[in-house]
C-alpha cells in the first residue's frame, strides 16, 4: 500500500501486516491501520481536532469505531496526525 510508504519513512512509525491488513504503530503503540483499503486511526483529542468532520468507520466487526483519514497524500499532515496521537497517549498514560 502506498500510504504505508508515506508513514514508514519516519523513525517513529512502523507497519505490520496482520490477517491481510496493515496495523500502524507509532512509538510501539497501535495508532491505526489500513482496513479494506481505508486508513483509519484511533479517535483521540488531536485526531478529532485535526479532522472535526471526519467519518467514523468500523475497522472490523466487534471493534471500536475509528476515524477515516481522507488526506492520505499529505505526508506532513500524516506525520503531524501520528505525533498528535502519540502525545494524546502520553497524556492519558501519565494523567496530564
Amino acid at each position: 500500500y502506498e500510504i504505508t510508504t508515506r508513514l514508514v519513512g519516519s523513525e517513529m512509525c512502523i507497519r505490520d501486516r496482520m490477517m491481510g491488513e496493515y496495523i500502524i504503530y507509532n512509538h510501539w503503540k497501535v495508532v491505526g491501520g489500513i482496513y479494506d483499503d481505508c486508513f483509519l486511526v484511533k479517535s483521540t483529542p488531536s485526531t478529532i481536532k485535526m479532522m472535526p468532520n471526519a467519518q467514523m468507520e468500523l475497522p472490523y466487526e466487534g471493534a471500536k469505531k475509528m476515524i477515516l483519514v481522507d488526506e492520505v497524500e499529505n505526508k506532513t499532515f500524516l506525520k503531524k496526525l501520528l505525533e498528535g496521537i502519540y502525545e494524546d497517549f502520553k497524556k492519558e498514560r501519565f494523567g496530564d
